[in-house]
């Protein structure tokens, strides 16, 4: 039985760019070396907007401002169902500390498609390039 996995990313924009971040290995293959939004688990009674501005602070040392909820993911993985809740942010200073990945970039949207994302990060890839006023 497939686990279920409540995660909250951030889309965060500064000017009219967006921050793209690569994980390093992985015990899950096909999330290896992938790029994604940042953000993370969602703890048992927090809601998803805590989790975003946590897990940016904890994995990136950044502060952010959560401007709106954008979209909700649901995705199914080879190893686990993922339901991903994804706030529009922004950010006072790009300064960031990478804690948990390996590189990152600051793209306009009609660059997103140019990187190797996760799965479940396509499907906002993919809006975030059509959503030219996000």
């Amino acid at each position: 039985m497939k686990k279920n996995i409540r995660v909250s990313a951030a889309v965060i924009k500064s000017g009219n760019e967006m921050l793209c971040i690569q994980r390093g290995d992985n015990k899950l293959s096909y999330l290896s070396y992938k790029f994604e939004f940042p953000g993370g688990k969602v703890e048992e009674n927090e809601h998803p907007r805590d989790t975003v501005m946590r897990e940016v602070q904890e994995e990136l040392k950044m502060n952010i401002i959560v401007e709106k909820e954008y979209m909700v993911v649901e995705h199914e993985y080879p190893d686990f169902f993922l339901k991903m809740y994804v706030y529009i942010c922004s950010v006072e200073s790009r300064e960031l500390q990478l804690t948990e990945h390996i590189s990152y970039k600051w793209l306009m949207s009609e660059f997103l498609h140019t990187l190797d994302w996760a799965e479940a990060d396509i499907l906002i890839v993919n809006k975030l390039i059509v959503d030219k006023n996000v």
